[in-house]
Formats: C-alpha cells, structure tokens, sequence
C-alpha cells in the first residue's frame, strides 16, 4: 500500500510542476521538467538556449577613420617673370612679345601658360610657366650688354681654319643661343670674311638671319623700327658710326 501512495503522489507533483511552469520573458519553448525521488531538471530545448543566448554588439564604425572627400592640396602659386605687352627673347626664335598668360588643363594637370607671338614669323609660341629657366626665355638685353655687342662688331675677326660646314654649324648654335654678344660675333666674322673676298650663298644666307635677329632686339630696345636697326648695326660694321 506504502508504494502505491507514493506513485500517485509522484504524478500529481509531476503534473503540479507542469501546469505551473512560465514561459521565460516573452516566448520560451517546450520546457521540460522531471521530478524523480527529491530532485527536479529541468531541461532547455537547444531553441530556447538560442532565444536566452546574449546578441552579439555590432562592429563599431569610428567615424574620424571614413574619408568623405578627398584632400584639400594646397596649389602652390606660380611666380610670373613677365606679363601681357612684354618684349622676350626666345633662342630659337629671337624677339617676341608676351599676349598673356592662360590656364590650360593638359592630361588633367592644370598647366599656367605664357602666350608669346613672333609677328614676324607669323607665329605663336605657347610656354609653361614652369618651362622658362630650362628654354632660356628671357628679357630683352641691358643697355650694358647691348654696348657689348656692338663694340663686338667692331673687333678683330676670330675665323677658324677649319671647313665650312663645321664653321656654319658653329655659326648657327651661336644665333640660336640668344645671345646678342655671340651673334654679334657670327656678323663680325662673317663681314670681314666678304670684305677678303665674295660671300658664298650659304654665307649670307646665315649672315643676313643674325642681322635680323640682332637688329630685333636692338630695334625693341631702342624703340626703333627693325629696319632703322639693321642700318645701325652694318654702319657699326664699317666702322662708320
């Protein structure tokens, strides 16, 4: 009779606990619970364990670290040697006159640019800015320096005994030099080689482009007209003026 009893009052615990148990916070699913002798388990479905189971955080986003543009680069200022209505000389070319300066964007650089005309080659030469030193552009000559070239062409003839063709490439690096005092050199030379005898064709022809290009730049100096220039110089030559 003991043992009996003792099942019956398992069962009716048994079911006690069962009617008794709540949902843990808001949705808890199939709990378990056993009684057996004095002790009750309980057991968590693996649902339940996942539901119980602390969120993991979301990974911080520091804002300092997200770029929202890119950087600001400081454009460093261009120093400009000359400006509109300019007189320059450009070896290769002689006298030209600046018509102004232009920005211009080549291969997605900004590029500064100097606008030079040669009227009397009917062109139009376009330099950065950044160019001049190594071109060789510069200013027109000083007053000192023209005084240089023109005692030059009164001095004694320096003439290589070496063959023409030699002498002319010589001749002709120095007019394209820019340089007033080594042009004035080739006319010296070149004057006093005719006075000895006829000029060859070749001869004049690099006798008259150093005339030229002296004279330009005697001519924008002075304020004179090129041609008034010209007959300054060849008077020089013949020991006139």
């Amino acid at each position: 009779m003991a043992k009996t009893t003792k099942t019956k009052t398992v069962s009716k615990a048994k079911k006690s606990v069962a009617v008794k148990a709540a949902p843990a916070k808001k949705t808890v699913t199939a709990v378990k619970v056993t009684v057996k002798g004095n002790k009750t388990t309980v057991r968590v479905t693996p649902q339940q364990k996942k539901a119980s189971a602390p969120k993991a955080k979301a990974p911080e986003v520091v804002a300092s670290k997200v770029m929202t543009s890119a950087p600001v680069v400081e454009k460093k200022v261009e120093k400009l040697d000359f400006v509109a209505g300019d007189f320059v000389v450009y070896p290769a070319h002689g006298v030209g006159q600046v018509e102004g300066v232009e920005v211009q964007m080549i291969a997605g650089m900004s590029i500064t640019l100097y606008t030079i005309c040669f009227e009397k080659d009917r062109m139009r030469l376009k330099l950065p800015v950044t160019k001049v030193k190594a071109s060789g552009l510069r200013k027109l000559s000083s007053k000192d320096r023209l005084k240089d070239a023109l005692a030059t062409l009164q001095g004694r003839s320096q003439v290589r005994r070496i063959m023409w063709s030699r002498r002319a490439q010589e001749y002709e690096a120095k007019i394209n030099s820019g340089d007033p005092v080594s042009i004035a050199e080739v006319l010296r030379d070149l004057k006093k080689a005719g006075d000895q005898g006829e000029q060859s064709y070749s001869e004049r022809q690099i006798y008259q482009a150093a005339l030229a290009r002296l004279a330009r730049e005697v001519a924008a100096i002075e304020k004179i007209d090129e041609k008034k220039a010209a007959e300054k110089l060849e008077a020089v030559l013949s020991n006139v003026a």
